[in-house]
């Protein structure tokens, strides 16, 4: 429990370090947030420049920020983004003028039904201006009257790039787990600190241990992010065995796990198999395209098995998109206890494997393999015993680990015991991996992906590093 707590608190702390950064769609906050984790673990950062083509969209303009305000008559900033960067309309184009509040207040945005908040708003993809403020503070305004006010955003927006974050951890297979995680949101904790701290922590521990599969985690801006990284890894797509997508993971709530597009991908298997086994109350929902990074990397034309982790829902509590998505809300416990059932996740990845019994013609004798000893018997340890007998019988190599687990109803842990036992006491064998959903067809549609794909060759299995790939540039 120490150990947790103190794991929860560093990435409690690491929250409130990257909190005052203006993370955006692109730009400097992002730069310095990934600067931030690469201290933490090997991570690559990449630029994709701007009026690149990818797939439908093009990369826009890089928005630089400086400064904006309101300030009344007396020269007083009454609304300041520099010391709450909620307040500025993300990607604002620039503005700089004295105006009276009757045309200034079409330009404000609130949440009446939480008078004390400042809400979370971005032009992305439009051009467009305008501040947030609370509720409250646009009643004051409104009773001061039809005042002047100076108005300033200082900002441009300029051909620079879009930013992401790729840290790969290469294990002794060349299939990949995908673990992505949103970047570009400024001061909110929960949406989405909480899934940047989360995957960093997650990242580190998987580096520093033995691993069979190869972990790619991903730090990107939401959508044209994902499109972009999708667009430049679109030939390697078939390594993906599977993935997961990590937001709002700080909050008290319990857990929530979207599965796939597919629905019946390894992680989803294991979500359904892990989150019953735990403390925290759960919930598993059929995938929907609407959310966060699913939607790209479930769209039909990439179809990667790829769920989405949640503690409460986007949408789904009063704070989201707010200020009052603050340090207060977000929980080092509620971290701490996301990290370990992440974990659990990998682990049961990691521990799956498939074995054949080689005395299946009725139950072997397990006492005088030494099987029964230490108490292990039907009538003194009643769950491990039965763990040997589902484990036997289904060990026929079309059932993995996993898939005997799910059947017994038992915590993964014991069937994979009583695997290693057996398979010590030379009862069973252990089979080459089967490989994971995406092996099965390389990829569902690939050739839909460039219309060239049939002609390209694929590189061999160990030169999947993180690309800079050429990008289509329009003129």
């Amino acid at each position: 429990m120490i150990a947790a707590n103190e794991t929860g608190q560093r990435m409690h702390r690491l929250m409130a370090e990257l909190l005052p950064l203006h993370r955006s769609m692109t730009g400097a906050g992002v730069r310095q947030t990934l600067r931030r984790l690469a201290s933490e673990i090997p991570l690559e950062i990449h630029e994709v420049p701007s009026g690149a083509r990818v797939f439908d969209w093009i990369v826009p303009q890089e928005w630089v920020f400086r400064d904006a305000y309101v300030k009344d008559e007396t020269g007083r900033r009454i609304v300041d983004a520099k010391k709450l960067n909620l307040h500025v309309l993300a990607h604002s184009q620039p503005v700089r003028g004295v105006m009276r509040f009757s045309e200034l207040r079409r330009r404000l945005r609130t949440r009446p039904d939480m008078p004390d908040a400042v809400p979370y708003h971005t032009a992305f993809f439009r051009q467009d201006w305008g501040f947030s403020v609370s509720h409250r503070q646009l009643r004051q305004m409104e009773a001061a009257g039809n005042r002047l006010y100076e108005v300033v955003i200082d900002a441009d927006h300029v051909d620079g790039s879009l930013t992401y974050g790729e840290c790969f951890l290469r294990g002794t297979s060349t299939e990949e787990i995908l673990i992505s995680t949103h970047t570009c949101h400024p001061s909110l904790c929960n949406d989405n600190l909480s899934g940047i701290a989360v995957a960093t922590e997650l990242a580190r521990r998987l580096a520093a241990t033995p691993r069979r599969f190869s972990y790619r985690f991903l730090f990107l801006p939401a959508t044209i992010g994902a499109i972009a990284w999708l667009w430049r890894n679109r030939d390697r797509l078939d390594r993906v065995r599977g993935g997961l997508i990590v937001a709002n993971v700080g909050d008290p709530g319990g857990f929530t796990y979207k599965k796939s597009r597919r629905g019946d991908g390894e992680l989803d298997r294991v979500a359904a198999h892990v989150l019953p086994h735990g403390a925290a109350p759960y919930e598993i929902r059929d995938f929907s395209p609407v959310g966060y990074d699913e939607r790209q990397f479930c769209s039909p034309g990439i179809d990667l098995p790829m769920g989405c982790f949640m503690r409460t829902p986007d949408a789904e509590y009063p704070e989201y998109h707010t200020s009052a998505d603050n340090l207060d809300f977000v929980t080092p416990a509620a971290l701490a206890g996301t990290l370990k059932t992440l974990g659990a996740m990998c682990d049961v990845l990691e521990e799956n494997r498939a074995y054949r019994n080689e005395n299946s013609a009725c139950e072997p004798q397990l006492g005088r393999r030494g099987l029964l000893q230490g108490g292990v018997s039907y009538h003194e340890d009643r769950q491990r015993y039965e763990a040997l007998l589902w484990t036997l019988n289904f060990s026929d190599g079309a059932h993995t680990l996993l898939d005997i687990a799910a059947r017994a109803n038992m915590p993964f842990g014991l069937i994979r015991e009583a695997g290693q036992k057996l398979h010590a006491a030379g009862l069973l064998t252990p089979l080459p991996d089967r490989g994971g959903a995406n092996t099965e067809n390389k990829h569902r549609g690939a050739d839909r992906i460039h219309p060239h794909a049939n002609g390209r060759s694929r590189m061999a299995a160990g030169d999947w590093q993180p690309q800079s790939s050429p990008i289509e540039v329009l003129a």
